[in-house]
């Protein structure tokens, strides 16, 4: 058995359910195909047959014309090649619509005849469900259609926590019947005149008897504090306006909320594998929204602030203080494995990363109220930082999972292959990863300047915890190839350097980490053609014998992560870079219908390879749909500190094929914000946030 691949499927989702089907819209059974929610497979087939024949597909459109359901519905053209009039020229189609809702889903079959006279015929719809968790469906062990409990006026089908009814809600008088398979078939004898069309609608939902308190419903959209059309390019690149319009409506898509407190959302990892919290996704994706509004990040940072470890544990990796990886509501068996537990702890970075995004939700304006009910949980992060997070004392943070049972990496990089030497060596833990020593070192420094502000103590202490570390990191991960100087992707387990260059070096942008001379040459180092692809950062180097381009973490391209080198380069002024890896996430995103997947091929883009898909690879993933919105902020060179009172907005020369640009739908302080770039890098912003602007000539409209 082995793990279904998606890259040929269509997803179309409202969090927390999502339908994932063939392009023709028939959902088969076997694969991943079918209505999921909450980790449990809703509905494995759909097939609609005409007169015994399966439609011919000939195109579907994601999002309806009203634009503001781009995740969440899906249409379906079909032609039926038997009926109508006798030419060459298709006269007889079908058009599903597919709408999915947070608790199912509802689709509408509409059969058109454009043929001088009327057709008769049979129409026929067959279904199965069979509630598969999702770790069945992952490692595609699946066990067939079920019986269902009652075929009357709906399907319906049960397990321990839900109850789900499925059947016809509109289409006039049917027939039914129950099929030994456990399949149930509906079926109508259809006259149609010339020139007109029938309809019928289906309808799925999902009555959940049972609350479970690690399942996540879904958010209200104004929890998001987003405008309706947020981050929309009005004039710029077409490729670039697709690709952010695309990316907004998955995010939407993507949120659920706390279910002790429904107000505070956050942006489930991805679909379908990972329709949950994430601690590292979760945040990542907050992060890179800021320029949205506040309110994802608030919600983001309550929300793990509530699961904060209090305890040590060894079986989840909890300690005090420490911010999670992941929540599920079903333990997952995957392949003969216990499976992680249902809150489990086993991350080296979410803390950090945590305190990171509370310092930049208040640089772009979350009140200081909202501020200050964090500090607590940020207290004990930083107490996390300085003790568990470094168990052998070295100063530096590592992790090793001691139960066997656990994961065995525990930075983004999770596979088990992730962290090897160039011959090819796995890496024995405990692993201390590079940038995990960055985002450290920025938590301590933004750590210091919260408790500073906010009249706490702890400051100096955190400072000096901070330099010492990076003093430490400088004598001993510095390394060099023939291509030139670089820091390690890890220490391991005796403190040897591995290595290898890797795309990891884009995480310590920006951080304060390095210093000037150290950041040109790293990114004169991510600059050289094994890592960038052309299409984004390989996460490995082509040069190296373990580089792999469809390797999950051995040489493809993640999205995300090239998004995070781009904001560090700008960050550190290392513009044509940034540019040169942003334009390579561009020309990737029309292969992926300009939804950018969780990661693709890391091919040789430079010299005209395609982009391949990663055939497993999540679609949509929220810090794949993020990174439209960290390529904004880069071009717009934009940069917020409310509690100073400055904007910044520089745009840079470097993305001079992006100008003239205009972006409106972000937000600062709470405050609309829109900024206009003309064909010589000049930006005009218009906000009403009382801040000053800093950027030469840079005109404000308030």
């Amino acid at each position: 058995m082995a793990q279904p691949y998606l890259h040929e499927l269509v997803s179309c989702m409202a969090a927390p359910s999502v339908a994932l089907s063939g392009t023709d819209g028939q959902i088969r059974a076997g694969g991943v195909q079918g209505v999921l929610r909450h980790d449990r497979r809703l509905l494995s087939e759909l097939i609609v047959t005409v007169d015994g024949q399966e439609p011919t597909p000939v195109g579907h459109t994601l999002g309806s014309a009203a634009g503001n359901d781009a995740a969440s519905v899906v249409r379906f053209d079909s032609i039926i090649r038997h009926l109508g009039d006798p030419t060459n020229d298709p006269t007889v189609r079908i058009e599903r619509e597919r709408r999915v809702r947070t608790n199912g889903m509802q689709e509408e079959l509409r059969l058109v005849n454009n043929a001088r006279t009327g057709i008769t015929t049979h129409v026929r719809v067959s279904a199965a469900s069979d509630l598969a968790p999702m770790s069945a469906v992952r490692r595609g062990d699946l066990a067939g259609p079920r019986q269902p409990d009652a075929v009357v006026p709906q399907v319906a089908w049960t397990h321990h926590a839900s109850t789900v009814r499925f059947g016809p809600c509109s289409g006039g008088d049917h027939e039914f019947e129950l099929e030994p398979d456990g399949r149930v078939v509906w079926s109508w004898h259809v006259t149609i005149p010339a020139r007109s069309s029938w309809s019928m609608t289906f309808d799925l939902t999902v009555e959940d008897s049972v609350a479970d308190p690690h399942s996540f419903p879904a958010a209200a959209p104004s929890s998001l504090g987003w405008a309706e059309r947020a981050a929309m390019v009005e004039v710029g690149p077409a490729e670039l306006a697709r690709l952010v319009e695309r990316s907004v409506g998955d995010l939407r898509g993507l949120a659920l909320a706390d279910p002790t407190a429904p107000g505070d959302a956050f942006l489930a990892a991805g679909s379908p594998w990972f329709f949950t919290l994430f601690g590292r996704d979760t945040l990542w994706a907050a992060r890179l929204t800021l320029p949205l509004g506040t309110g994802l990040a608030r919600g983001t940072l309550r929300i793990l602030a509530r699961r904060q470890g209090t305890r040590h544990d060894r079986e989840t990796g909890e300690a005090p203080g420490k911010i999670l990886h992941e929540v599920r509501p079903l333990v997952p068996d995957l392949g003969g494995h216990h499976g992680l537990p249902p809150l489990y702890f086993g991350t080296i970075d979410a803390t950090a990363l945590w305190i990171c995004l509370l310092h930049d939700a208040w640089r772009w304006g979350l009140p200081d109220n909202e501020v200050a009910e964090l500090l607590d949980p940020l207290e004990a992060a930083l107490a996390w930082l300085r003790t568990d997070a470094d168990p052998d004392g070295d100063g530096f943070l590592e992790y090793i999972d001691e139960t066997g049972r656990g994961l065995a990496n525990q930075g983004w990089k999770d596979s088990g292959d992730a962290i090897q030497f160039p011959d090819g060596t796995i890496a024995k833990p405990p692993i201390a990863l590079c940038e995990a020593q960055a985002y450290a070192y920025e938590a301590a420094l933004a750590g210091a300047t919260l408790l500073e502000s906010f009249g706490r103590s702890g400051a100096d202490v955190m400072r000096e915890w901070a330099a010492s570390l990076r003093k430490r990191f400088r004598q001993e991960f510095w390394v060099f190839d023939a291509r030139g100087r670089f820091p390690a992707l890890a220490l391991d387990g005796a403190k040897r350097p591995v290595d290898t260059p890797s795309s990891n070096l884009g995480h310590l942008f920006g951080t304060g980490l390095l210093d000037a001379d150290e950041s040109a040459a790293v990114a004169a180092r991510i600059a050289e053609p094994d890592l960038d692809s052309g299409f984004g950062l390989r996460t490995m180097s082509s040069d190296v014998i373990g580089f792999n381009g469809l390797g999950y973490h051995a040489g493809t391209v993640w999205p995300h992560d090239t998004a995070i080198a781009i904001r560090g380069l700008t960050r550190d002024g290392h513009d044509h870079v940034a540019a040169s890896l942003a334009a390579g996430l561009l020309r990737a995103a029309p292969d992926f219908g300009y939804r950018l997947p969780e990661l693709f091929g890391g091919t040789d883009g430079r010299n005209g390879g395609p982009v391949l898909a990663y055939p497993a690879a999540c679609r949509p993933q929220a810090w794949s749909a993020a990174a439209a919105i960290s390529l904004l902020q880069a071009a717009l060179g934009l940069d917020a500190d409310v509690p100073a009172g400055r904007l910044r907005v520089a745009p840079s020369k470097a993305f001079k094929a992006w100008f003239p640009l205009r972006v409106s739908g972000l937000h600062v302080a709470g405050h609309p914000l829109t900024i206009d770039v003309d064909a010589t890098g000049k930006a005009t912003v218009e906000t009403t946030a009382p801040l000053s602007v800093e950027s030469a000539d840079v005109p404000i409209r308030c």
